[in-house]
């Protein structure tokens, strides 16, 4: 492809529509006189929304009018659609280029765009006989990973043992954060996953066996992808040939790397000529993914004194009243690349600065908030709900099917449609109402050995005894399940006797303390399903009656009946509920954040490490940068506590979040929000009229 003469700034029109940062990133170097193109280390620190996209995209599209091959062109993303939407962005702006400069503006292509894993992917099967491999291996996807991992789990008799060994999705989790980070298993495990120490002995054994099944099927997961590229271009004659492939290596998002994506790199281009990396450190917040910040923040130290960082700061995104409270947020991280964002606009309201009674009061506020912005003419999709755990949002979804407003949840499942919620609502079910086989169903196969069959026994049992739940504890279970079943019983009938009596939320914390073991059996990611049944515990404190907690939670019953959630109810319109590590990438009119409390901004689990706490405060800043004209942290006032003594105080009150300092506030109007008790005004009913509608119904068929 010839080059466009770019000699003369007035005629790089594909660059006009860049400001005077992205332009001086886009064309960082300089043309060869044979018609190649030099360039030193670049580091862009883009910004929240300021235009990273575009400028990457006009760097390659650069590269290329000045004579650069695009199959010398190295481009690495996160995902495949990331690399899709930068290949058409840098296609678009070469023929528009070309086509103004007399040319056919013809397609071309980039046959080197992709992800990290996808690109490790092509180069390994180049290079198989050199690793050890077959040109022909397979590639396991994560689901598929977790079930060899739980193969070799059970050969090894590790699912046998009398206390309870991880499941297959922890101990891939403990696996790929190892080899991801490159620490070593004791480090992670005792970090990440303190419940799994006693088991670091059985775990190495595990991941042998796994690496060895692996070997023998030829097979790689997503993680053996980089670790068998890194250990491929650690060696200088393998670098040297796959670096001399590339002219110019660019990596976008380059804050979300981990150390084997550095590595690599770092041995493809060894002095840092033709790499470039673009990314934000006030945006790194996956290291639960083995991403390193420190990766971004050190990348100068590698390339010293050659490395040119360019920084963008000109927000396309927020008014600049948002941009205030998010710069004074961020300003206070000690290590970063720093910044300000500006905008252009100036209009726009400051942010608000919320403080509600407790989880209740705000799940009213925020729905009677997005409904008086949608009066405004602000769609529901134009609008977001943000939070730091998926749990966070359970109140609020109640709150939003009770108000019957439609709603998409990212990053979790809804509330009322996670297996283990299901499961506590279906023993209260089964406790209330012993005729309830659907949910007699669910509860008894809980228990080991309890099937279909097993389970139909049993109804038939309490069918013959009038339903009498104090006949469950003579029926005879299958063998596994008996050293369970008279502690199940005595659950069952205490629950049941409690049906309709005041302080019937007592019988909750009974069920919780039951459930805990089962849940542990049956299901990974514990801890934040346990915080989903503690709100279920809070919840029922506003209901006089188990039955009325339980109607208003099922007259809009979920249509899926297992651990994912079924498709969303997507109405003309519905408002966007999502986690802010998903929500990372997007934006919206309006935002609310849920819980901006110690606890949860900044999460108890990073409490006394520094290096986790201003991951937080970026998480935070992240949540804040995605609004557009309207922000509004939200933050309880007390949280209730269902542990508590039937004659102590139920409720605890929760510390303003360390981020929200009085220099932060200052930016940001402050207010409080009451809640107005909810009450049941229906006059009970005194008649002796009894009406046979069973009969009728009967009838009509």
């Amino acid at each position: 492809m010839d080059a466009v003469d770019v000699s003369e700034q007035a005629d790089n029109d594909y660059l006009a529509m860049l400001n005077t940062a992205q332009r001086m990133a886009a064309t960082h170097g300089e043309g060869l006189a044979d018609g190649g193109f030099e360039a030193g280390p670049l580091l862009v620190i883009a910004g929240a929304g300021t235009g990273k996209t575009m400028t990457l995209a006009h760097r390659v599209a650069h590269l290329v009018l000045c004579g650069v091959d695009p199959s010398r062109i190295l481009l690495l993303t996160f995902t495949r659609r990331a690399a899709t939407e930068m290949t058409r962005r840098v296609e678009t702006i070469v023929r528009a280029a070309l086509r103004a400069d007399g040319g056919d503006g013809r397609r071309f292509a980039l046959p080197w765009a992709g992800t990290f894993h996808s690109i490790a992917n092509r180069l390994l099967r180049q290079f198989a006989h050199n690793v050890g491999l077959e040109p022909s291996f397979s590639v396991l996807d994560r689901g598929d990973a977790a079930d060899l991992m739980d193969v070799v789990r059970h050969e090894l008799r590790l699912s046998k043992r009398s206390r309870r060994f991880p499941k297959k999705d922890t101990c891939l989790a403990i696996y790929s954060r190892t080899v991801n980070t490159r620490s070593d298993l004791t480090a992670v495990v005792d970090e990440a996953f303190p419940w799994c120490a006693d088991w670091e002995r059985e775990l190495r054994s595990l991941y042998r066996g796994y690496v060895e099944r692996k070997l023998k099927l030829q097979a790689l997961d997503y993680d053996d992808l980089l670790l068998y590229l890194g250990h491929l271009v650690a060696e200088e004659e393998f670098a040297t040939t796959i670096g001399g492939w590339f002219d110019h290596v660019l990596v976008d998002e380059y804050q979300d790397t981990n150390r084997v994506q550095a590595d690599i790199l770092l041995a493809l281009k060894p002095d840092g000529r033709g790499l470039s990396v673009v990314g934000d450190d006030a945006q790194s917040i996956y290291s639960f993914r083995a991403a390193s910040v420190d990766n971004i923040l050190s990348f100068p130290d590698h390339f010293m004194p050659s490395a040119e960082i360019v920084t963008l700061e000109e927000n396309y995104r927020s008014t600049q009243a948002v941009l205030d409270s998010a710069n004074c947020l961020i300003a206070e991280s000690e290590r970063q690349y720093r910044k300000h964002l500006f905008s252009r606009s100036r209009e726009g309201a400051p942010p608000a600065y919320v403080t509600v009674e407790d989880g209740d009061s705000e799940a009213e506020f925020v729905v009677e908030a997005v409904l008086e912005n949608r009066e405004q003419g602000v769609e529901l999709k134009d609008q977001a709900v943000l939070f730091r755990g998926s749990h966070t949002s359970d109140r609020l979804e109640i709150e939003l099917l009770r108000r019957n407003i439609p709603y998409v949840k990212y990053g979790g499942l809804k509330f009322l449609e996670a297996a283990h919620v299901k499961d506590v609502l279906s023993i209260l079910k089964w406790a209330d109402n012993p005729k309830n086989e659907v949910a007699a169903f669910r509860v008894l196969k809980l228990l080991p050995g309890m099937g279909p069959a097993s389970a139909g026994k049993c109804c038939e049992h309490l069918v013959l005894n009038d339903h009498a739940v104090k006949s469950l504890k003579y029926f005879v279970p299958p063998s596994a399940a008996q050293p369970h079943w008279p502690a199940f019983t005595t659950l069952i009938e205490s629950l049941s006797a409690q049906s309709g009596e005041a302080g019937w939320q007592a019988g909750l914390a009974e069920l919780r303390r039951w459930y805990r073991p089962v849940m542990e059996h049956l299901y990974d990611s514990v801890e934040t399903r346990e915080a989903d049944i503690e709100q279920l515990e809070q919840i029922s404190g506003r209901y006089a009656t188990r039955e009325r907690f339980l109607t208003e939670l099922t007259l809009d019953p979920p249509a899926s009946a297992g651990a994912e959630a079924g498709d969303p109810l997507l109405d003309e319109d519905y408002l966007i509920l999502s986690t802010v590590h998903s929500a990372k990438g997007q934006e919206w009119e309006s935002v609310f954040v849920l819980n901006v409390t110690d606890g949860s901004f900044p999460s108890e689990f990073a409490a006394g490490k520094a290096e986790l706490i201003e991951e937080e405060r970026r998480l935070l800043y992240v949540a804040m940068t995605r609004a557009r004209q309207s922000l509004t942290l939200i933050a309880p006032l007390k949280f209730h506590v269902s542990q508590q003594p039937p004659d102590g105080d139920r409720h605890v009150y929760g510390a303003r979040s360390r981020f929200m300092t009085d220099r932060l506030l200052k930016t940001m109007r402050t207010e409080f929000r009451g809640r107005d008790a909810v009450r049941d005004s229906a006059p009970a009913s005194r008649s002796s009229t009894r009406i046979d509608v069973g009969s009728r119904m009967r009838e009509m068929w």
